[in-house]
């Protein structure tokens, strides 16, 4: 089978932008470009620092016109292709270089006209890891940053967790994010066939297509070789910085922004400068509220970049204005307008819980069991989980989910997915915090995965996903205890909808299925069907409300 690969390489360097090709402690020169604030103020003032491995003059992150909104409002704006990535020079190699690479380019920034002393970081995703990379190292001249729909453990391959029985499951992106955005200097974009095992073979098939290999791809494979993402210590352990940090209640990489938000609120002095702006939004920026919304939008960099510029016109530029510790959004509520809190939840908030129940309904079609307020009686709902026909994922892109917002009905029409549906509330009901779902899990196969599907679900029928969570739990037995933790939500309920809670085993190709063997999930090439099954009179589903 012949692999159709497209290859992206760098865009050109804009007329507003002067490319330097500032050297590394090492040697090693990378490719940045500096874009002045409008109107050509020759006066040194705060930089905006931007480290990002997507081309620093594509089209899919726009720099230039980022640039150009920071410049409008004074800032000088620095943007840097990471090492190893379009024109910088360097081997091209996952998270290891980010954080002595951002402490270089920091002290380059210190020592030109343009700057006087104060820098700032902002950007999204690997761009927003490489913010929280500079700030383990402690440069005294980085002093807030802007860090979106990211964290410090983005990408991380699942594993065993020190004194945990359960651990994430393994995304599907992960090991393909070092053969395409990670593989050379350029963008590989190419199609991984999820119906033909082993999956492995198709990277050697790969690799020989483009006659190279992939440095980040094979220090993870077939088992990670664990290179430190932070040579100097945890962001965590280095003096604190402001930090806006922006979530996503439909981001699909928000498990670690909430890991690092709780990381944050463990250590005073970070917690003291944690500032969270959660949105509507998932990976892509697409919100809730403005579907069908481009980056071309006149409104859509609004949106995107003056929370950041408020935010460092406090930090950076010392203006005295009040920012509020948390603005969230409440989505399905017809307003987009940010609530301030003083903390995340609300204050008001108070968890209540719910009880599914049903067992030979739950395997039938909508609505299935019941998911009422007193527990049912013990009994277990079992399906058969099958990596040869899994549960398919509802999106082609789960980084842009919001692009899609599918009905997601018929997945309960699958004998593999469980389903449970509350009556229609009389009244509108708002989420506004964590959600979990708690239960006694079994399997007589080698490991299993267990997701969560929280939907809702409008009079017409149409259920729309609310909040999710999954977990791979190695050598469940018959009775394994597990909670499942369903992320953070702010969502409206409108009156006459209701809760549906859904459970599976896969949930491919956006998580890689389990193959029933226990083999590494990429060498397997057999399957065998599992049983899996909970203990419905143990299941509690835990919303946080207002």
């Amino acid at each position: 089978m012949t692999i159709q690969v497209q290859r992206t390489g760098p865009g050109p360097v804009p007329p507003s932008a002067t490319q330097h090709m500032v050297r590394m402690r090492d040697g090693v020169h990378l490719a940045t470009d500096v874009y002045l604030p409008s109107g050509g103020d020759a006066a040194p003032g705060p930089v905006v620092l931007t480290r990002l491995p997507y081309d620093k003059n594509g089209e899919y992150t726009f720099m230039p016109r980022v640039a150009e909104y920071f410049t409008a409002r004074g800032y000088t704006m620095v943007v840097q292709d990471v090492r190893g990535k379009f024109r910088s020079e360097g081997e091209t190699l996952l998270f290891v270089n980010e954080a002595y690479d951002g402490y270089d380019t920091i002290e380059w920034l210190v020592n030109q006209a343009f700057c006087n002393g104060v820098v700032g970081m902002w950007g999204d995703s690997y761009y927003g890891f490489t913010q929280w990379a500079a700030v383990s190292t402690g440069h005294p001249a980085l002093r807030a940053i802007a860090p979106r729909v990211t964290g410090t453990r983005l990408g991380e391959l699942p594993g065993p967790v020190p004194r945990q029985r359960t651990h994430d499951v393994e995304m599907g992106v992960a090991r393909y994010y070092p053969l395409s955005m990670f593989h050379g200097p350029d963008m590989f974009e190419w199609e991984l066939d999820w119906s033909r095992r082993p999956y492995a073979a198709q990277v050697e098939e790969f690799f020989t297509c483009v006659g190279s290999r992939s440095a980040s791809y094979d220090v993870w494979f077939p088992n990670p070789v664990h290179l430190r993402r932070f040579p100097a210590g945890s962001p965590f352990d280095a003096p604190a910085v402001p930090v806006l940090m922006t979530v996503g209640w439909w981001d699909n990489c928000a498990p670690w922004s909430w890991s690092d938000h709780r990381e944050i609120q463990r250590r005073p002095a970070w917690a003291r400068n944690e500032y969270l702006l959660i949105e509507a939004i998932d990976h892509e920026n697409n919100s809730h509220f403005a579907p069908g919304q481009t980056s071309a939008d006149p409104s859509f960099l609004a949106r995107y970049l003056d929370p950041a510029i408020d935010f460092f016109d406090v930090f950076l530029r010392g203006e005295r204005r009040e920012i509020p510790r948390v603005r969230w959004q409440l989505a399905n509520s017809g307003d987009p307008a940010h609530r301030a809190e003083g903390g995340w939840p609300p204050p008001a908030a108070y968890p209540r819980t719910w009880h599914p129940a049903g067992a030979d309904a739950a395997v039938r079609d909508a609505p299935g069991g019941t998911l009422g307020s007193a527990p049912g009686p013990a009994e277990a709902a079992a399906w058969t989980h099958d990596a040869a026909d899994p549960v398919r994922s509802p999106v082609v892109d789960a980084f842009s989910f919001l692009a899609e917002y599918p009905d997601e009905r018929h997945a309960a029409d699958r004998p593999d997915v469980l389903v449970f549906t509350a009556p229609a509330g009389a009244e509108p009901l708002d989420l506004a915090g964590p959600i979990s779902l708690s239960t006694v899990a079994g399997s007589d196969g080698p490991e299993m995965d267990l997701f969560a599907r929280l939907l809702d679900v409008a009079p017409d029928g149409t259920a729309k996903l609310i909040a999710r969570g999954q977990q791979t739990i190695p050598r469940p037995g018959d009775a394994f205890p597990v909670t499942l933790d369903l992320g953070h939500v702010g969502y409206r309920l409108p009156a006459g909808h209701a809760l549906r809670l859904t459970v599976a085993s896969s949930d491919a190709p956006e998580f890689v299925p389990a193959p029933g063997t226990g083999e590494h999930r990429w060498l397997a090439v057999e399957t065998v069907p599992n049983r899996q099954r909970i203990e419905l009179g143990s299941t509690v589903l835990t919303c946080t409300v207002l």
